[in-house]
């Protein structure tokens, strides 16, 4: 399956990307916080590991170490707004519950 990246979210993370030297890519992870067990990792990488899986799409690299595709395979980046807040969105088919504040999801 993979990582993919809407076209609203792929062109937020290409400004950011542009304006560093050594960019590889997003990258995208899991770690264990939160009520509800897990929580996103997002960071813009400069080194591609030998682990790493790399997907492409928008023209962007979305980097995944192997441990955290288990979790994250299927997802879809978006970036939405609502109201006066804007952020990145997690569309995860593998997610079977969240907390209520949003922050951490278990599987």
């Amino acid at each position: 399956m993979g990582i993919t990246l809407t076209e609203k979210a792929a062109d937020h993370v290409r400004k950011f990307l542009e304006g560093r030297s050594n960019a590889e890519g997003l990258r995208l992870g899991v770690r264990t916080s939160g009520c509800s067990g897990m929580a996103y990792v997002l960071e813009f990488a400069d080194k591609i590991e030998s682990e790493d899986k790399v997907f492409e799409d928008h023209g962007v690299r979305v980097i995944v170490d192997a441990k955290s595709l288990l979790y994250l395979d299927g997802t879809e980046l978006d970036f939405v707004k609502e109201g006066l807040n804007e952020g990145f969105k997690f569309n995860n088919p593998n997610v079977k519950d969240a907390c209520g504040c949003g922050e951490s999801f278990n599987v």
